[in-house]
């Protein structure tokens, strides 16, 4: 009677330790929310940057396409930009022999959407 409950309290630490083993190993390799491990002052100076964030009118080439575009963005804790959104507005290949009007003329879109968010947006 006594052998049997050694072995069976010998089991349970046994489990036991396997579990913390097991937890431990968990916590260590599981992803995490980068949010979620800032201290309380610097997820709050995210927050504010996030809800300032605004419109601003962009463009980039990709693959021999010129992109116009809007995008969200605020400043990251580190002092960078950081883009929420992103939206496409109009796009037209970089060898257009019309491509300095479209540009001018996209960019002027591009502006105008922004002020017109912007102002949708605030307060």
């Amino acid at each position: 009677m006594v052998l049997g409950l050694l072995q069976l309290v010998l089991v349970l630490a046994v489990l036991w330790i396997l579990g913390i083993l097991g937890w431990t190993i968990w916590t260590a390799v599981r992803p995490r929310d980068p949010g979620s491990t800032l201290p309380g002052r610097q997820r709050a100076e995210l927050a504010a940057a996030v809800a300032r964030a605004r419109w601003v009118p962009a463009h980039d080439e990709v693959d021999g396409t010129t992109r116009v575009l809007v995008r969200r963005t605020y400043t990251g804790l580190d002092g960078l930009p950081a883009v929420l959104d992103e939206r496409v507005l109009e796009t037209f290949p970089a060898q257009d022999p019309a491509w300095e009007a479209r540009f001018t003329e996209a960019m002027a879109a591009a502006r105008y959407r922004c002020t017109y968010l912007n102002a949708e947006e605030s307060p």
